[in-house]
């Protein structure tokens, strides 16, 4: 194989890897955001922009920590049997945890 075409051929590849690199899609804006008072301790997921968890701890209390259930888009929140419209915004504790 000539020099001029191994020289293309490894500007064509150099090209190609470059592409392939610019084409990844950049990493999404995590925001963990905590507020505290002298009652609670609120921590919030955010992914870019979307709040994806929110969880409450109470401070000087024995109550358990529990997550609010957010709508955020990715379930089916229709009503009907087998639906999770009547959880959105309402509290849950977790019972197991792995």
């Amino acid at each position: 194989m000539p020099h001029s075409s191994r020289l293309l051929l490894a500007s064509l590849l150099a090209l190609g890897a470059a592409a392939i690199h610019a084409a990844e899609p950049p990493e999404p804006k995590v925001e963990r955001i905590v507020l505290e008072d002298d009652a609670n301790r609120i921590e919030e997921l955010k992914v870019r922009g979307q709040t994806q968890k929110v969880t409450v701890q109470p401070k000087n209390s024995k109550a358990p920590a529990y997550e609010i259930v957010m709508g955020d888009g990715s379930r089916e929140l229709s009503a009907g049997p087998g639906s999770n419209r009547g959880t959105v915004g309402q509290r849950v504790w977790r019972v197991l945890s792995f």
